[in-house]
């Protein structure tokens, strides 16, 4: 597992955008969601207010236009759940391979933390989170397995619930521990945790009779 760095420049992106995140995002990790002003975004930024206004109405949009941009790039959910894939065992272990290596990451884990020591003082940034982040994977997962009960792969149950709890297995005591600080899973423990968590499911959720 290697940490994520600053947003990756894209050819269609302007450069004082990217330049905006990169500094938003260290503040956020450094300082803190409420100690971090859009003042000091722009400054470190190298950019006007006026500048980084035209880009984000608000550091709440910021923060969530980064939750998004991590997601969009490490869970592609129409790359990670296809539509024309029918074993549902190897697309659940890609998506939770995927998913689990990408909580794990030095940047994830830190804008994790953010988020749980602060929402309760903001409960903008905790909706920001979970709107671009968790809640968006879970309304994909949810359709996806709504899918797959529809063609028979999958039994008929309430198909969010389904999502809530694979990906609670994916989030197992190795990501408590690395949130903490404490020593992240290895490779292995990620293979195994990702595993475990299919073959559950499965036992919990395959077509009966």
């Amino acid at each position: 597992m290697t940490e994520s760095t600053a947003p990756v420049l894209h050819e269609t992106e302007s450069p004082k955008r990217h330049d905006i995140l990169a500094a938003a995002g260290m503040l956020f990790m450094q300082l803190g969601y409420g100690a971090t002003s859009v003042d000091a975004i722009a400054r470190a930024a190298l950019v006007s207010k006026a500048t980084l206004y035209a880009h984000f109405p608000s550091k709440e949009a910021l923060f969530a236009t980064i939750i998004d941009d991590a997601c969009r790039t490490s869970l592609a959910a129409p790359i990670l759940l296809p539509e024309d894939d029918p074993d549902v065992a190897r697309v659940l272990r890609t998506l939770g391979d995927q998913m689990l290596r990408f909580i794990l990451e030095g940047r994830a884990l830190a804008i994790h933390r953010v988020v749980i020591a602060e929402a309760a003082r903001f409960p903008e940034l905790g909706r920001a989170f979970w709107e671009n982040g968790p809640g968006r994977l879970r309304q994909a997962l949810s359709a996806w397995m709504q899918r797959q009960q529809d063609a028979g792969r999958l039994r008929r149950v309430d198909a969010g619930l389904a999502a809530d709890q694979f990906l609670g297995l994916l989030r197992s005591g190795g990501h408590v521990r690395a949130t903490l600080g404490l020593p992240p899973p290895t490779e292995a423990e990620i293979d195994r945790t990702v595993q475990a968590a299919v073959d559950t499911f499965l036992r919990a959720f395959a077509p009966t009779g």
